[in-house]
């Protein structure tokens, strides 16, 4: 038993080197080409890049019409346009996380080099700022300040004017 778990253990750990040093078109033993992978990774990745994209331009368009509905009939404009800003920042920080999510499969599981880690590491730093920024414009305070805004109720007045 022994044996077994510590074959699998080494099985398993073995794995990311195989995927990185896998020459293009090799064969492994019983495994696809390693150019197979990458062209499925690079259509997932894609896949999850359309998804975002898609995510906030639907976020952005209900948003929208949100806004429009609750300036003529329900809430008045300037209410109306702090729940803009709002969902349209919503729809943003779920697009940018797809976004995102899609650079790191795209990057370092189709082609890991040590420059791509790098370009990836700055598209995450500016998008997680991107991300850090809107949740505050959201929220109305820093993340850190959270339980002082609901105690004093500043968090209940700005997520109530979700629709």
């Amino acid at each position: 038993m022994l044996r077994i778990a510590s074959a699998a253990l080494f099985a398993l750990t073995s794995l990311p080197a195989w995927a990185i040093d896998l020459p293009s078109g090799a064969r492994s033993e019983g495994g696809p080409p390693r150019e197979a992978i990458n062209t499925a990774l690079e259509w997932i990745s894609a896949g999850i890049e359309v998804t975002g994209v898609g995510i906030i331009v639907v976020g952005a368009a209900a948003a929208t019409l949100i806004f429009v509905y609750g300036g003529l009939v329900s809430v008045g404009w300037p209410a109306a346009f702090r729940r803009y800003r709002a969902n349209l920042g919503r729809g943003i920080l779920l697009g940018l996380e797809l976004l995102v999510a899609a650079d790191i499969i795209g990057t370092v599981a189709v082609t890991p080099s040590f420059e791509n880690l790098a370009i990836l590491g700055l598209i995450v730093l500016i998008r997680t700022f991107l991300s850090f920024s809107l949740e505050v414009e959201i929220e109305g305070h820093w993340p850190w300040q959270r339980a002082q805004a609901e105690a004093s109720g500043d968090e209940k007045d700005r997520t109530t004017q979700r629709l």
